[in-house]
Parts: structure tokens; C-alpha cells; sequence
């Protein structure tokens, strides 16, 4: 996917299941942080110059929080989640400030608890559907799933306490990992990822900089782009990479190895969203998104899929990082 970005666009809505407030107009920033991992996704926005009634709506009744933000062309939701923490505070004589905190699946993750007995014969996938049962209340359903190993259980099992605690068993058997990505479970094979097209990063899409290999990853900076998902691909040219530079004392080399074996795996320039952060500021000049991406080594079979826009099959990929 190849979208110039220009012509700013954002929405920024509050409320619960009755009402929201739209609060585009008015000048706000904002930090999304979003990662592979099962700590839930967070946002700090910070509202200027709100009414002393939209601040108390906010402070006492709306428990949600919606922001999309883009470019006319690539705009779309950046997070979606719960309403934590409310501030008001001044930052200048002039200058009234509501600080939102919010976090994306946090009931979910803190408070949902398995309490069932499955009979002989279930399966992953029973296990998973009496989670997704327990997780509603909480705002929170499965979403993308690969296929989980359909052995059956010997004989009945009491399953009792956190959902989180039984996901983490059921991924590590699939030798997968799972998140929370806008109020949905996505479980991502550890040598897989999540089917798409790959988004394709450059000069021309709003790449800022020079891509930079670290031992972490590779590391990138572009404009804002919604598109940017955990667990999915994007694609850049090899040549602008900034190699790390290898240590030469003893202690190296691991490290010195691992990014070698990265090296060999992205020679087709595809890579797996790790983390991904948005920043932006609708009176100034932030709207960036910073990746931290692990190199792939994907197989397409015959003919140009990316160019053709066609949604790429999970299993068509060895392992990455």
C-alpha cells in the first residue's frame, strides 16, 4: 500500500455508549504507544483551552476515547480505548490544559477471570471461546487468530483465574504472542504475521530520515500513518538502511550475530511491526509515527502481489529477528 501523505485530517471523540463529544476543532496533542506485547496499548492527549462544562462531562461521565488521525487519502483509528485518568491543570496565564490518560483493553487485562470446566475432548479453540465470553463484559473480543493445534484434552479441566494468565498458556503452546489492538485479542505466530498488504514505506510516502539498525530492530521514523498496524508488515528499500556498527570486545558477539542473521533475512526489504508510536500536535509540527520493526524473510510464490493489492497469506513466511 503506497498513499502520499498530505492534507492533515484528525478526529478526537469522548463518550460512553449514549453520547461523545467531538473535540477535533480544538488544539490538542497527543503520544499513542502501541507494542507486540500484552501490556495494554496507552494515549496521553492533552486538550487546550476546554469549557469548564466539556471538562466536567469529561471528568465525570464520558469513559471512552476515539482518535483517528492521517492525511486525507490515509486516516484512520490510532486508538480506541478507556478513559483512565482526567487532569486540568494551566499552563499558562492564558492557557487551561485537560490531560487525558487512557488505556486500550486495561479491564480486560487487569479484571476478566476464567471460571469453567470443560469436559474430555475440548480443544484451543473451546478454550478460547469461553475466554472471548469473559472478556465481552470487559469491551474486549478475540480477533485475529491463526489456526491453534486441535488436540483434545484427555479428560475434563477446571480452568479458574485470569484470561490473561490462560492466553499466555495457550500462545506459548501455539509458539505465538498475543496483544490487545483496539479493544480486539490478536494472537501472532513468533515466525508469522498478521495477513495484509505490507505498507510501504519511502521518500515518497512520507519516510523521514534514514532508517537505523540497532540490535533491538530496525528503527523508523515517518510521517503519521494509521495504516502502520502491530503484527503486520511494511516495506522499505534495503539500500537505505544505516548499518549498526559491530563491537569488538568478547561481549559483542551475540550481538554482533544476531545482526548478521537479521541481515540474511531482509534481503526482500519486508518487515514485522514491533512497536509503533504516534505523535502529533494539531497546532504544530508533530505528526510522526516511530516504528522498531524485525526484518522477515518472506516467500510470495509466483507474481507481484504487492503491487496487484493482494492480501498476503500468513503462512508464506519463514522466521524473522
Amino acid at each position: 500500500m503506497s498513499v502520499p501523505q498530505y492534507l492533515r485530517k484528525v478526529s478526537l471523540k469522548i463518550g460512553n455508549d449514549d453520547q461523545a463529544l467531538d473535540l477535533s476543532d480544538l488544539h490538542f496533542r497527543f503520544v499513542i504507544r502501541r507494542g507486540d506485547i500484552q501490556t495494554p496499548n496507552t494515549a496521553d492527549i492533552i486538550v487546550y483551552n476546554v469549557s469548564d462544562n466539556t471538562a466536567q462531562s469529561v471528568q465525570k461521565e464520558y469513559t471512552r476515547v476515539v482518535l483517528q488521525a492521517g492525511y486525507d487519502g490515509s486516516f484512520g483509528v490510532i486508538f480506541d480505548g478507556t478513559i483512565k485518568q482526567v487532569r486540568r491543570g494551566r499552563e499558562s496565564p492564558t492557557d487551561t490544559y485537560l490531560a487525558i490518560t487512557a488505556a486500550d483493553g486495561d479491564s480486560a487485562y487487569n479484571f476478566a477471570t476464567l471460571n469453567v470446566t470443560l469436559a474430555a475432548g475440548s480443544t484451543a479453540k473451546d478454550r478460547l471461546d469461553e475466554m472471548e465470553k469473559v472478556l465481552g463484559p470487559h469491551g474486549v473480543s478475540i480477533g485475529y487468530t491463526p489456526t491453534l493445534d486441535d488436540s483434545k484434552l484427555p479428560r475434563g479441566r477446571v480452568f479458574f483465574g485470569p484470561v490473561k494468565n490462560y492466553l499466555s498458556w495457550l500462545v506459548k503452546n501455539a509458539e505465538a504472542k498475543w496483544s490487545i489492538q483496539d479493544g480486539t485479542v490478536q494472537i501472532c505466530p513468533l515466525n508469522s504475521y498478521v495477513p495484509g498488504t505490507p505498507v510501504i514505506v519511502s521518500y515518497a510516502t512520507g519516510m523521514i530520515g534514514l532508517p537505523e539498525e540497532t540490535i533491538n530492530g530496525l528503527n523508523m521514523k515517518m510521517l503519521l500513518n494509521p495504516n502502520v498496524k502491530i503484527g503486520t508488515l511494511i516495506q522499505i528499500d534495503n539500500a537505505s538502511i544505516q548499518q549498526y556498527r559491530f563491537g569488538m570486545s568478547t561481549s559483542n558477539t551475540v550481538d554482533n550475530e544476531n545482526i548478521l542473521l537479521m541481515r540474511d533475512k531482509h534481503n526482500d526489504g519486508y518487515y514485522y511491526v514491533m512497536i509503533a508510536e504516534h505523535y502529533g500536535d494539531t497546532r504544530g509540527n508533530d505528526w510522526y509515527t516511530v516504528v522498531r520493526c524485525l526484518a522477515v524473510d518472506a516467500t510470495w510464490g509466483t507474481g507481484d502481489y504487492v503491487s496487484r493489492g493482494v492480501a498476503l497469506d500468513s503462512g508464506a513466511i519463514k522466521s524473522y529477528g
